[in-house]
């Protein structure tokens, strides 16, 4: 297994393949991107960013919009032989389904990351751990020391994946959700340029190759009962 991290001026963060075959993939966002960006948006948030807000994203250097892609045809899904790599060239395929966003603002020393949504069809999956992943990598090659976020109180799911990741709550915000007045909980975790944390990102790509493995198995368990019913059928 092999991992990288690159910056913003490169096209790939990282890639997992089975058998030669890319399947998922993370990497930066550009402007061809951006119709699906908003699909994805209003599929995960509702429309919570315009399409300006998001142009401001691609525009800014202290910004990393990262996209998760999926590859939809032929459908390969990942087996023992998954491998965390990085693709130093080339372009998402038309046959890629882009999945899941995350963006993260640089400031200062810190990463803030402002979004982290997945297709709802694709949810209990494993993915959100893939795209916090991606976020924590992007942010530790910017050299940046620590990462905080919000969180809506009521997702206990979020906030077990922050934590997770070592999260620790710090504050809370009153009515930071405009939509229902919903309290948010300010999250953070520091040490991203410790030595430790590279053992952490390790550990993490474990668990992620391992937890896609498992959704394979279960994939493969239920077709395998739909054709033996379907015979029983016939």
């Amino acid at each position: 297994m092999t991992s990288d991290i690159r910056h913003k001026t490169t096209h790939y963060i990282l890639s997992l393949h089975s058998k030669g075959v890319t399947i998922l993939k993370i990497q930066q966002l550009t402007q061809k991107d951006l119709s699906r960006v908003l699909v994805l948006d209003q599929l995960c948030f509702g429309g919570l960013w315009t399409p300006q807000g998001y142009q401001r994203e691609l525009d800014s250097p202290n910004s990393d919009l990262l996209g998760l892609w999926l590859d939809q045809e032929p459908r390969v899904t990942p087996t023992r032989s998954l491998e965390i790599c990085v693709e130093s060239s080339g372009a998402v395929s038309e046959s890629s389904c882009l999945v899941g966003i995350g963006c993260l603002w640089s400031i200062l020393n810190e990463a803030h990351i402002t979004i982290l949504g997945i297709d709802p069809d694709y949810q209990r999956q494993g993915l959100g751990q893939v795209m916090l992943y991606g976020l924590l990598k992007s942010a530790q090659a910017r050299l940046l020391e620590w990462a905080t976020l919000e969180v809506r109180v009521s997702n206990q799911s979020a906030i077990a994946l922050y934590r997770k990741f070592g999260f620790k709550d710090v504050g809370r915000r009153k009515g930071y959700y405009q939509d229902t007045g919903e309290d948010a909980l300010i999250l953070w975790r520091n040490g991203l340029n410790h030595p430790d944390f590279d053992q952490s990102l390790r550990q993490w790509e474990q668990e992620i190759r391992d937890r896609l493995d498992i959704e394979e198995g279960r994939r493969k368990k239920e077709e395998g009962e739909e054709g033996e019913e379907s015979e029983e059928r016939e």
